[in-house]
């Protein structure tokens, strides 16, 4: 589970064996685990977070949308 990038609570990783679905990234805060595509930027699973989290998280997400394209294609594709 590679880990791309930590913002303050949240970690977001890529799971190794999903490189057959589209690019997306999972997002951890304590034991709560979010999905979110990344092109376009949807939510594809809250985890349990609640809204303001999952707003701030799509924001994260959506200021670095080329960044973890990068990592995703890297990752996979690389």
């Amino acid at each position: 589970m590679p880990t791309v990038l930590r913002e303050g609570p949240y970690r977001f990783f890529f799971y190794a064996g999903e490189g057959d679905e589209p690019p997306h990234i999972h997002v951890e805060r304590d034991d709560k685990v979010a999905k979110f595509w990344l092109d376009p930027v949807r939510l594809q699973s809250s985890g349990r977070l609640n809204r303001s989290e999952i707003a701030e998280i799509h924001a994260i997400i959506a200021s670095r949308q080329g960044r973890l394209m990068e990592a995703w294609n890297g990752y996979f594709h690389g």
